[in-house]
This record gives C-alpha cells, sequence and structure tokens, in this order.
C-alpha cells in the first residue's frame, strides 16, 4: 500500500471517528461535551472538534491525489478507496448537520442524488472504456461544500456573530453547482449513454 492510498485509509478512519463523536450518546456513558455561549451563540465543543477533523480529513484528500499525480503512484484501488472516502466523509456529515438541524435537509438529499447519478454515468462510461474527466463547476461545487460544511460544524463562525449566514449560502450554492454539473456530466456522456443507433 502506497503513501497516497494510506491517507485515503486514514481519511476513511477519520471519518469514522467523526460519524462516532456526533451520533455517540455519550451522555449514556458519563460523557459530557461541554458547550459555550459566546454573545448568545452557543457553541457545542463536540461539532467543534469534529470540524477540526474535518479539515485535517480534508487535507488528506488534497495531498493523497497530489503525491498520487507527482510520485505517478495512481492505481485502481487508490481511485476506488478515494472515491470511497469522500462520499463517506463528506455525505455522513451532511446527514447527521441534518439531523441535528444545524443545515436544512434538502442539503444532504440533492447532494447525494447528485453524486448517485454522476457515478451512475462514470460507471457506464468505465464499461464502455471512456474516462469522465472532472469538469469545473464540479470542481467548484466541491470547493463551496467542503467550506459551507466546515463552517456549519464550527457553528457559522465568526459569521454568527454578525448574523450573516456564509455557510447555508455555500451550502445552497453547493447544491445549485450540483444540479448544474450533474445535467452537464449528463449532456456531457449523453451519447454514451443512449447511442445512436446506425442508420
Amino acid at each position: 500500500m502506497n503513501l497516497p492510498t494510506k491517507l485515503t485509509v486514514l481519511r476513511l478512519v477519520l471519518s469514522l471517528v467523526i460519524i462516532i463523536l456526533l451520533c455517540f450518546p455519550f451522555e449514556l456513558i458519563g460523557l459530557q461535551f461541554p458547550v459555550y455561549v459566546i454573545d448568545s451563540i452557543k457553541i457545542e465543543s463536540q461539532f467543534i472538534v469534529a470540524g477540526v477533523i474535518f479539515v485535517i480529513a480534508s487535507l488528506t484528500d488534497w495531498l493523497d491525489g497530489y503525491l498520487a499525480r507527482k510520485n505517478n503512484q495512481i492505481t485502481d484501488t487508490g481511485k476506488m478507496l478515494d472515491a470511497i472516502a469522500d462520499k463517506v466523509l463528506v455525505n455522513s456529515v451532511l446527514i447527521i448537520l441534518a439531523a441535528y438541524n444545524y443545515i436544512h435537509e434538502i442539503v444532504p438529499v440533492v447532494i447525494v442524488l447528485r453524486d448517485i447519478v454522476v457515478n451512475a454515468i462514470k460507471m457506464e462510461a468505465a464499461g464502455k472504456g471512456k474516462v469522465v474527466a472532472a469538469i469545473g463547476s464540479g470542481k467548484l461545487k466541491t470547493a463551496t461544500l467542503m467550506v459551507g460544511t466546515t463552517l456549519a460544524l464550527f457553528c457559522n463562525a465568526p459569521f454568527e456573530h454578525w448574523g450573516i449566514y456564509v455557510d447555508d449560502i455555500l451550502l445552497f450554492v453547493a447544491c445549485i453547482l450540483s444540479i448544474v454539473s450533474a445535467a452537464q456530466y449528463y449532456n456531457i456522456n449523453k451519447e454514451l449513454i443512449f447511442p445512436k443507433k446506425a442508420k
């Protein structure tokens, strides 16, 4: 297992840590995460810790890709694990944030459905020997999604102090970009998915 793949596995492990941290009923075993109130804004330390781990995990996503390209260590196993790790990290956190009412529930619905559609297109293309390259709107979606999710975990600090919901804005922009990028992926590959019959 090369270094980029090890970093991908680390991202998977960190994702599971975040899920446990945010979902496990620690109060049942006598553990209580402190809650702070600053200028009438409630800050739950449990989410702050999860946010720090999320940022670290997100950095491994960039680093493993960079190292794989730089050292020519791109493998099919690495690409598969990378895709799984990305979805586990982001989608699970979005679902948990929606369950806690930190973000609107439409966000994980749109993001997960978009992933299903795009992954289906990529699988269909791969089955026909074609690689579907990343597109600009997809990359921009990922950037806004990661920043918005990070801000949501950090209680939208410091923007919450001024009543500016930057986390919500970025997440809704990510939803729009998700729909746009899914439509673009389909448009680019529609002839591959639905080949025209020869006359």
